[in-house]
């Protein structure tokens, strides 16, 4: 049995292969052939972070595998009474035969898939978010071919989007540009044994976008952080993605935000909306990388 709580507990062999399958899956949903190999099969989605891509991409990615699910938010159960996380696996992981957790603590979804019989999937912890990054990389694929050895560049918070971004770069063997304002970087800890060949830290957003084959951004204030609203725009004033930074990528460079976007924030309208922007296929192939990876997490390798 495997979990997917970060990128790291998956190889590179095994994306290839959630690739291959994520192809072969969104030609079948896109041709409205039927495939479901999960009847029966029940999905327990876990919110204590509200959601709307996490949620419908995995209800309707379950359901259109076969299988049902059952939505959990922590609010509405013994979780917000005080249960302890590790019971409420031992218990909701002998009713259902997969589990995701979109939460605040990473510590928490670890504890649950310790103790859980049944495969747990990340939607979203503070620390990584491994199935928007898996959507973004097979994006990237579809749009510019294999990304090993090209360049992304990421601008803004040094996040869990981030954290997520300096896993993949050392997986699939790009070179990740990062450029966070003062306060706001990356936890050192996360580039410990990094060389600079794999991941650059750059002050200035422009010089980290410069030559990328992908530049990607975030919101300036996560879930959670909302108290630091005003002092994160002041702080992130100068890493605005916008034309000017883009024309420091490659001409035939991309545009990739995980969702949802504050036009004028942390990127401007003419770049989201513009003809390099790939959002709305990323945001869509959430689904499809969730359906082959929910399909290798319960049944294996399938090559048919």
């Amino acid at each position: 049995m495997k979990h997917f709580l970060q990128l790291r507990d998956l190889d590179r062999e095994e994306f290839e292969h959630l690739f291959r399958r994520t192809r072969v899956i969104k030609e079948r949903f896109k041709n409205y052939v039927a495939y479901q190999p999960l009847v029966d099969r029940m999905l327990a989605m876990v919110f204590e972070k509200s959601s709307t891509r996490t949620r419908v991409s995995f209800e309707a990615g379950i359901y259109q595998l076969g299988g049902s699910s059952i939505v959990l938010n922590m609010g509405e159960t013994q979780l917000g009474r005080g249960e302890p996380i590790e019971d409420v696996a031992r218990v909701v992981s002998r009713m259902v035969d997969i589990v995701m957790i979109r939460t605040f603590e990473h510590p928490i979804i670890e504890r649950f898939a310790a103790h859980s019989r049944v495969p747990v999937v990340n939607g979203l912890t503070n620390d990584y978010h491994p199935c928007q990054v898996l959507a973004d990389i097979y994006t990237f694929i579809e749009h510019r071919g294999a990304i090993g050895g090209r360049i992304v560049a990421w601008i803004g918070d040094g996040n869990n989007m981030c954290n997520t971004w300096i896993q993949a770069a050392q997986i699939f063997g790009f070179k990740l540009n990062i450029s966070t304002p003062p306060r706001y970087g990356v936890d050192p800890s996360r580039l410990a044994g990094v060389g600079r060949d794999c991941v650059e830290i750059f002050g200035n957003p422009h010089d980290a976008a410069r030559g990328a084959d992908l530049v990607t951004t975030d919101v300036w204030t996560s879930m959670g952080f909302e108290a630091e609203a005003e002092a994160r725009r002041k702080a992130f004033s100068a890493y605005l993605v916008d034309a000017a930074m883009m024309a420091q990528a490659r001409p035939e460079a991309v545009f990739m935000h995980c969702l949802p976007a504050h036009r004028g924030e942390e990127v401007s309208a003419e770049v989201l909306d513009g003809p390099q922007s790939v959002v709305w296929d990323e945001a869509e192939n959430r689904l499809h990388v969730q359906k082959a990876l929910m399909e290798y997490l319960l049944l294996g390798k399938i090559e048919s």
